[in-house]
């Protein structure tokens, strides 16, 4: 899980995780800050760069609207279902971090 340090998150650097793994950590981590399930792609971007992500936007982009996003259309090979697109940039996670 990432540390939560001075306002950043900080993830394990000694522990090399994929996109997908560093997303949903830091999604999670966000919804129980805010306390509800709802988050925007650019809450998404900056808690990843304030994590220390070294993935590209237009990779964590691609992955929350696309790849990992609930009933859109399928363009990639491998996909998940993790989060739901509920208003214009707006997303929820399928499964809340109290059921994880």
């Amino acid at each position: 899980m990432p540390l939560f340090t001075g306002g950043i998150w900080l993830m394990d650097k000694k522990k090399r995780t994929s996109c997908r793994e560093e997303m949903l950590q830091v999604v999670q981590q966000l919804v129980k800050a805010k306390g509800k399930n709802k988050f925007s792609t650019q809450e998404v971007l900056d808690e990843m760069e304030r994590a220390g992500t070294i993935y590209k936007d237009s990779t964590i982009r691609t992955h929350l609207t696309s790849k990992y996003c609930v009933g859109t259309k399928k363009h990639h090979q491998t996909v998940y279902d993790d989060y739901e697109r509920i208003g214009h940039g707006l997303y929820a996670l399928v499964h809340s971090p109290d059921t994880m």
